[in-house]
């Protein structure tokens, strides 16, 4: 099992103690985008496709429903990536 792997097993059985950056390290690795708005914003979108969300960078845990949302949103990716491995 991969450190990412893991990391994504962590968040999805706890995710009321997630950072930003391994949110932020998952959605990245899901070939989502990352932008931030100009202005000096605490909110990233990161989009992919069709879909986009505003994630606020909030120390030090990001809110359990925006952690919620990243995992359904990455989800297929993860599963798509684990079958391969397992190939």
């Amino acid at each position: 099992m991969s450190q990412l792997e893991k990391l994504l097993l962590r968040i999805i059985n706890n995710p009321k103690t997630v950072r930003f950056e391994e949110l932020d390290k998952l959605l990245q690795r899901a070939e989502f985008e990352r932008f931030q708005p100009k202005g000096g914003s605490s909110h990233y979108i990161y989009r992919k496709d069709d879909y986009h969300m505003t994630i606020p960078r909030k120390t030090p845990y990001i809110k359990e429903i925006y952690v919620k949302r990243a995992i359904e949103a990455i989800g297929d990716y993860f599963s798509k990536e684990m079958d391969e491995d397992a190939d």
